[in-house]
């Protein structure tokens, strides 16, 4: 298999982390494989915000899945400069920033750091808190940090529907 193939099967939703902190460039490497990612008609409809020290506080006060972490990355969609399908007006700042989110996700497993993909938060009370999330929709959360001693796969890891499930080859 590829080293690809093994990060996407290996990575899994972390969720207990060590106190070791996360260097400053190890996150610049993961925001540079964000903006990396591609988007339609290369837009960008996309934010990020990195929380570290006492903006961490101002996220995980309005979540219940905090795990430790002592930074995040926040994915917020623009949808005012988003790319429009014209066919049914289908606006794609939801699809770019879960691009990038993915990205991230996978930047992060391949720096062997721990991450899971966090979108259960009061995306309100959280642009109360952090005022310059205003006018983006909040569409994911990264906690990062170097997984703790005990952090392992939850039981779902490994369950998924089948391959005839989910695919249809039509001809």
């Amino acid at each position: 298999m590829s080293d690809f193939t093994n990060l996407a099967h290996e990575r899994y939703s972390c969720r207990s982390f060590s106190d070791k902190p996360v260097a400053f460039e190890l996150i610049e490497k993961i925001i540079d494989v964000a903006l990396a990612a591609p988007t339609a008609v290369n837009k960008q409809p996309f934010r990020l915000w990195v929380l570290t020290g006492n903006e961490v506080a101002k996220f995980t006060r309005h979540t219940r899945y905090d795990f430790g972490a002592h930074s995040y990355i926040l994915v917020g969609a623009a949808h005012d400069e988003a790319w429009t399908r014209s066919y049914d007006m289908k606006n794609f700042a939801d699809v770019d920033a879960s691009i990038v989110a993915t990205h991230i996700m996978l930047a992060i497993a391949d720096l062997r750091l721990g991450t899971t993909w966090l979108g259960s938060f009061d995306a309100p009370a959280i642009a109360q808190e952090l005022p310059e999330l205003a006018g983006y929709e909040l569409i994911a959360a990264f906690p990062i940090g170097w997984p703790a001693a005990n952090a392992h796969p939850s039981p779902m890891h490994t369950k998924s529907r089948t391959k005839d499930e989910l695919v249809s080859y039509l001809n």
